[in-house]
């Protein structure tokens, strides 16, 4: 079995691309306007439509509704990109701070509330965790 995405249910597409294009500095792949990914070598993150939703089952997903999952992505350094995304993220939820675990961290929430966590192993701990890993 291989993990292949994760995908994002939104009633807004294009603004979802938008933002995540700006966070992950990569153009999403557009094969149809209700339907987006940012395939890169460690994850794919899809997003669609919520029109879509009725194609897995009516209400087996709800947009802009998530208050249990974080999308993570592990980056060269928090401080850095933290102030990149100053000028177009609204809602921080946690400013740069190093976790009892070893990794450095910022939060925030994409434009339909998703909770998005950046990250970086900074002790040596962490750090070995994470070698070999993509």
């Amino acid at each position: 079995m291989h993990f292949a995405s994760v995908r994002i249910i939104t009633d807004d597409v294009d603004r979802l691309v938008e933002f995540y294009e700006k966070v992950m500095g990569v153009s999403a792949e557009r094969p149809a306007p209700v339907f987006a990914e940012f395939v890169v070598p460690s994850c794919t993150l899809a997003i669609g439509h919520s029109q879509t939703v009725q194609l897995f089952g009516a209400g087996s997903a709800v947009a802009a509704n998530n208050h249990t999952v974080i999308l993570e992505f592990r980056v060269h350094d928090v401080d850095a990109e933290y102030e990149r995304l100053k000028p177009f993220v609204e809602e921080w939820v946690k400013e740069p701070t190093t976790m009892p675990w070893g990794n450095r961290s910022v939060l925030f929430r994409d434009p339909d509330g998703n909770l998005v966590n950046l990250f970086a192993p900074v002790t040596e701990e962490a750090i070995k965790r994470f070698s070999g890993r993509h």
